[in-house]
């Protein structure tokens, strides 16, 4: 069963938060609500988050503020931010999101399901970053309790699995301009690592003259 995303939705009206979750439930993802940057803030410190959906006026600490705690945390700075805001014709608004670390930003009133859709491809990315973290953790395991030449051949197959998500997630932003373009760069690079590093150990195997089992 595929571990369900929490995504943090920040909004200082209760009614833009329900529509946020009237919008985003049928993604059947866990929802969390916070009324303030301060709320936000606090939520962080006890769960992990996929996403952020921000919005930029808030009383208090706005969403830029807040966007830029969130980017000073070394547990958070790597979580995505879509800033949320009302329609604003100072251009450098869009400017001070992106500076203040925002993956993208929308203004409101936006269509309910270009909003679904981009949420649905940051919620992917990162299952697709949970299943390489938990290839990692495996070979990790399995280089203490077993022999290279095992690990050689199961991690081949689980790095496929994962290197077939990260083209369907690919696939899928060809429609979504560049967003979570760069989330997804980052996480193209360590599957290429892997499989870097994987190859140089297969090349290891051969030299020594051992040869990979297949596995049940």
């Amino acid at each position: 069963m595929t571990e369900r995303a929490r995504i943090l939705l920040v909004d200082d009206r209760p009614e833009n938060l329900l529509a946020l979750e009237a919008i985003l439930g049928s993604l059947n993802q866990i929802l969390v609500r916070a009324s303030s940057g301060e709320e936000a803030l606090r939520a962080l410190l006890k769960d992990e988050f996929a996403l952020i959906l921000l919005d930029v006026q808030m009383p208090g600490m706005d969403g830029f503020e807040t966007a830029v705690q969130i980017k000073a945390r070394s547990r958070t700075k790597d979580i995505p931010i879509i800033f949320l805001t009302a329609v604003d014709t100072d251009e450098h608004n869009a400017y001070r999101g992106y500076a203040a670390g925002g993956a993208d930003y929308i203004t409101k009133p936006f269509d309910p399901w270009v909003l679904r859709a981009k949420v649905e491809v940051f919620v992917d990315l990162w299952v697709a970053g949970r299943r390489l973290a938990t290839q990692a953790t495996f070979l990790r395991k399995r280089l203490e309790d077993t022999s290279p030449v095992d690990v050689l051949a199961e991690l081949g197959e689980r790095l496929a699995l994962v290197e077939e998500s990260v083209q369907e997630v690919r696939g899928r932003l060809a429609d979504d301009g560049e967003s979570a373009e760069e989330s997804l760069a980052v996480l193209e690079r360590r599957v290429a690592s892997m499989r870097q590093a994987l190859d140089v150990l297969d090349e290891g195997s051969h030299v020594s003259g051992l040869t990979r089992r297949e596995f049940g």
